[in-house]
């Protein structure tokens, strides 16, 4: 992922773009190093004020076993969230931005969100005013062409500010849909929304139906390019005020619905 072509400088005090720890394997107990991958975009007027830009790069590995395709390659899941991290870091780069911006490729979402909580763990999360996650953006959703939905809509007003700026587009944005899956804590947006961030998750796919999640089925071929590109000039138009500073979402609320 090469961040350096974007012109985003390393974050706080790392030496590049990689954020290397080591955490021990759940099941296994091996250790693992490994990092993630972040740039930043120094803002203008609002410099001390941060917006994060977040996917996952990490999957599921390989089938132990078996015959034919035994590799996960997770196209949608999260590679098409990663494609969208670096195509808003050269749209921002671009058109200017009053906050500073980082975009972080995270690592171990799979096995429990450890890269984006190690993440966290080493922020002041009273400055990061919102995180824009971006996970499974490839397929059209069960609201039909030119939707996404958002995970915790009702846990704070990032949403509403999104659809809002979304008027006249042609773009709408829905609550997510899903509520038996819990998805607003299963991807990384749930690290910072835990220390307080209004940090939610953009998607596309209809989850409960897709044949291709978390499967070795889930390659490039199956994914609607489409609607990644309309879907990531969405999320431009979506955030825009909010990474200029003239939006400022609420701090989200954590309490499980009841």
């Amino acid at each position: 992922m090469s961040l350096k072509k974007y012109g985003l400088s390393t974050f706080g005090d790392l030496e590049s773009y990689r954020q290397t720890f080591t955490f021990k394997n759940r099941r296994t107990k091996e250790d693992i190093t490994s990092s993630n991958i972040i740039g930043v975009l120094e803002g203008k007027s609002k410099k001390d004020e941060y917006v994060i830009i977040s996917a996952h790069y990490d999957h599921l590995g390989m089938k132990k076993s078996g015959a034919g395709d035994l590799i996960y390659n997770g196209a949608n899941d999260d590679a098409s969230g990663v494609t969208g991290v670096l195509a808003l870091a050269a749209y921002f780069k671009k058109v200017g931005h009053e906050r500073t911006i980082v975009f972080a490729a995270f690592t171990a979402e799979e096995m429990g969100l450890i890269g984006s909580t190690y993440f966290g763990k080493g922020i002041d999360a009273a400055k990061f005013v919102a995180g824009i996650n971006l996970e499974m953006i490839g397929k059209t959703p069960s609201f039909g062409p030119n939707t996404a939905w958002l995970t915790g809509f009702e846990r704070s007003d990032f949403g509403k500010i999104i659809q809002k700026n979304l008027e006249g587009s042609g773009y709408q944005l829905f609550p997510d849909p899903y509520k038996k899956f819990n998805l607003f804590f299963r991807s990384d947006n749930a690290s910072l929304a835990r220390l307080g961030v209004p940090s939610h998750t953009f998607s596309t796919t209809p989850i409960d139906v897709d044949p291709d999640y978390h499967q070795v089925s889930d390659e490039a071929e199956t994914l609607n390019i489409t609607v990644i590109t309309q879907t990531i000039q969405a999320v431009a138009i979506g955030t825009e005020s909010i990474i200029n500073g003239e939006d400022t979402p609420t701090r989200v609320i954590l309490e499980e619905d009841k």
